[in-house]
């Protein structure tokens, strides 16, 4: 399984390093890792072999979460590494840092940026800890306020959350158009201020999936004038409440959320790698 998707910067900006990293980690079972040393925000380390790494972790002594969340706390009061909790290797602690997993001893003065891999059964628990970390719960998504749109047998299931006038947002619909067997719940997110009318309206027309069709891929807005019922005052504070950002946003039916105009080809590798 491979650790998806790489967005952002990286670890305190060396997102390059990062990113190659994390590259190579999909194409071997070596392991790999960035180290920096807080103190000087340096990458000690390029790539560690998993001999080295292994004796490493071993001179570390033992620790809890609370004294690594202390350390840090202290130590480096800017960086801002959440969700630390212990990991199946002795003296080390995972942890997400600007939505990268990363890894920690107790003194708190080194981050590992890399894939950690339980050799027994060749899992990435890196990537399954990232799954978990961005994941929410399906059956809690008021599917009844979505527009619902069935292409094929339909047996494979998306949500999305969107807003017409958002470019990012267009692209999305491009590219879920490739995808075959699947239905998609798409929730107008109406975040942008113009955005909010013209998608309570589409709600108002006889067909609803058209009027967003023709809303979000050609920008022509629905023909109803009249008022109707409409779940977009729900929808927003559903995603404030899911902690939604911005648009677009791809939700799998294991709960997995993944955010930008992600490629079909990506939607389709990772229901392979996911299961789904």
């Amino acid at each position: 399984m491979k650790l998806w998707p790489v967005h952002k910067q990286g670890v305190l900006g060396f997102g390059k390093a990062v990113e190659k990293m994390i590259q190579c980690l999909n194409n071997t079972l070596y392991t790999s890792a960035v180290v920096l040393r807080l103190k000087e925000q340096k990458v000690m380390i390029k790539k560690l072999g998993l001999a080295l790494l292994t004796s490493a972790i071993a001179s570390m002594s033992m620790a809890s979460v609370e004294s690594v969340q202390a350390n840090l706390k202290k130590n480096y009061p800017n960086i801002h590494v959440q969700n630390i909790q212990k990991t199946e290797m002795s003296g080390i602690y995972s942890g997400s840092l600007d939505g990268e997993i990363v890894y920690l001893g107790e003194a708190a003065e080194h981050v590992i940026a890399g894939s950690m891999v339980r050799l027994k059964d060749q899992k990435n628990l890196s990537a399954a800890l990232y799954v978990q970390q961005n994941s929410l719960d399906w059956n809690k998504l008021p599917l009844k306020d979505a527009i619902k749109s069935v292409k094929g047998n339909g047996k494979r299931q998306l949500a999305v959350f969107s807003d017409p006038n958002c470019p990012y947002c267009k692209q999305l619909e491009a590219e879920l158009n490739k995808l075959n067997d699947v239905t998609i719940y798409t929730f107008i997110y109406a975040i942008k201020a113009q955005s909010i009318a013209p998608s309570k309206q589409v709600f108002c027309e006889a067909d609803p999936a058209l009027a967003w069709k023709n809303l979000i891929a050609k920008g022509t807005p629905p023909t109803s004038k009249k008022p109707c019922a409409n779940p977009i005052e729900r929808n927003i504070e559903l995603g404030r409440s899911l902690g939604l950002q911005g648009t677009p946003v791809v939700i799998f039916s294991n709960g997995f959320k993944v955010n930008g105009a992600v490629p079909s080809t990506t939607i389709e590798n990772m229901w392979r790698e996911l299961g789904l």
